[in-house]
């Protein structure tokens, strides 16, 4: 996996056969829970949907779904891990459900398909629904190609990034939470070496990590150092963010916690299920990512030791004082496959599932499940007792990934009262806000990056894990971003440049 110049590491062995081997697992199980659901006999919908949890959601909440939207749902739910996999492996195999779910980050990867017309232009038939026709046109706009709608937004806040914590081990040890990275670092140091957990053993560590620059420990961590955005735009120049000093200052303090044995040290092969289960079982004490993850680690690590204790921060200073990374307002969008969908009519069937899935009776059974087993109603407003957070967890929240445009839907009944430390991860997320970074070719087009992001893309990948790993020095690091370069990130950045002088003459 991890590529350098002269040599290939001996990682890219082992990561292959396992990535191939959960993608089979993953569509053998998920093909019998559709099969389960094909019952209704309304018109029947194949979704290819992403499973955040470990288990799929309640066959009877599906099941009420079918009943009110009058559909015949056969839901693939495939482990967030191997998401990316299993979609490619289907796009190029061209056995695409009738709807497919496309990660945000995985996005530009599909706009070639998209423009060679695999997909359906949605934009046109929106006004014929009328939840459909109320979705934000601004992101609407963020996820057109071409100028045209492809695909129905999953909505998100800007940033839920933040540090999961272990506050009954901070407790122990006198030390308050940090507030800026050298206090982050000496309390994952002492997480590490001072016997956090009090059983007079060696056996923790500070940060948990896992294989995703992205979604992991990295790219959060490069907010706090300054890093941008994937791009910098500097006198109409755009620079990648792995040209930057602040991308090699973020490495140098990974590869630090690497070599003190600070961070589990093999984060580079870690999937995310074993990174929870680390935290879980408290064998670390730092975790970096969505800190809507708290409530339900919380839940899971106290069946384990009733006295864990999390705590959220979302604040840590860096040298350009507080940052933190960004995304659009959708973290992924529904794309509606011509080859499943042979005609207009069966199009129009599809989009009024989504669009009927946004009323008021289907999005809260989606949001919150059944009214007296999930939750309660006080006032006209939704209560989440603590006591069913883990039934919710098991039952309900893997539906989310379905739902579309929530966060604006303003059929869904608001919450009163929630778990503590979702209701905190809420708010900082709101305080995040204040201090995003965005990302400045969001609006903008290259062909060439389109084409060749993915090839690119494990350049500078492999570059960086092999860097903190202690394989590579900072001159061969600076050798991989200049064959980035060479191999189509000269024409990216200059694409990069046309689009955005194009978009300002335009707007003048």
């Amino acid at each position: 996996m991890f590529r350098k110049s002269a040599r290939r590491s001996p990682w890219c062995y082992f990561i292959l056969p396992l990535v191939l081997m959960l993608v089979l697992l993953s569509a053998c199980s998920d093909d019998g829970d559709a099969d389960s659901q094909h019952s209704r006999g309304g018109p029947v919908i194949s979704i290819l949907a992403p499973l955040h949890f470990p288990q799929t959601p309640s066959k009877e909440l599906v099941a009420e779904i079918e009943r009110l939207t009058e559909t015949d749902l056969e839901i693939t739910w495939v482990p967030e891990g191997v998401y990316t996999d299993k979609m490619n492996t289907a796009l190029t195999t061209g056995t695409l459900a009738k709807v497919t779910f496309v990660k945000f980050t995985d996005y530009n990867l599909l706009k070639s398909a998209i423009r060679s017309g695999a997909f359906w232009e949605i934009g046109p038939y929106l006004e014929q629904f009328p939840n459909l026709k109320e979705l934000d046109s601004d992101i609407l706009g963020q996820t057109a190609v071409d100028g045209k709608v492809y695909g129905l937004y999953t909505e998100r806040p800007s940033s839920r990034q933040g540090i999961i914590i272990r506050q009954d081990w901070l407790d122990r040890l006198q030390l308050e939470q940090p507030k800026n990275l050298d206090e982050l670092y000496e309390v994952m140091r002492q997480f590490t070496f001072n016997d956090p957990d009090g059983n007079g053993k060696q056996d923790t560590f500070g940060l948990v990590d896992r294989n995703d620059l992205v979604y992991g420990v990295f790219k959060t961590l490069g907010s706090y150092f300054g890093t941008p955005n994937n791009w910098k735009l500097e006198n109409g120049q755009f620079i990648p963010e792995f040209a930057t000093p602040e991308y090699m200052n973020t490495m140098n303090y990974m590869r630090k916690l690497y070599q003190e044995g600070i961070i589990n040290q093999d984060f580079a092969l870690t999937s995310k299920e074993v990174q929870r289960d680390k935290i879980i079982r408290g064998k670390a004490g730092v975790f970096i990512g969505s800190m809507m993850d708290a409530q339900r680690l919380s839940i899971e690590a106290k069946m384990i030791n009733p006295q864990a204790e999390f705590t959220l921060v979302n604040r840590i200073e860096g040298p350009y004082g507080y940052k933190v990374w960004s995304i659009p307002n959708y973290n992924g969008l529904y794309l509606f496959s011509k080859k499943a969908i042979a005609t207009e009519d069966e199009l129009k069937q599809v989009l009024g599932f989504f669009d009927r899935s946004m009323d008021k009776d289907v999005a809260n059974l989606m949001m919150y499940g059944f009214e007296g087993r999930h939750y309660k109603v006080e006032d006209g407003k939704v209560i989440l007792p603590e006591a069913t957070s883990q039934l919710r967890v098991n039952e309900v929240s893997p539906l989310y990934s379905l739902m579309i445009a929530d966060i604006g839907n303003e059929n869904i009944m608001e919450v009163a009262k929630k778990e503590q430390l979702t209701a905190l991860a809420d708010q900082l997320s709101k305080d995040n806000e204040q201090f995003l970074v965005d990302d400045p070719t969001v609006s903008l087009s290259s062909p060439t990056f389109d084409e060749k992001n993915m090839e690119l893309s494990m350049i500078i990948t492999d570059a960086t894990y092999n860097y903190i790993l202690g394989e590579m020095n900072a001159e061969q690091f600076a050798e991989e971003v200049s064959e980035w370069e060479n191999s189509g990130g000269r024409m990216i950045i200059q694409e990069y440049a046309e689009a955005a002088a194009h978009a300002r003459k335009a707007g003048n």
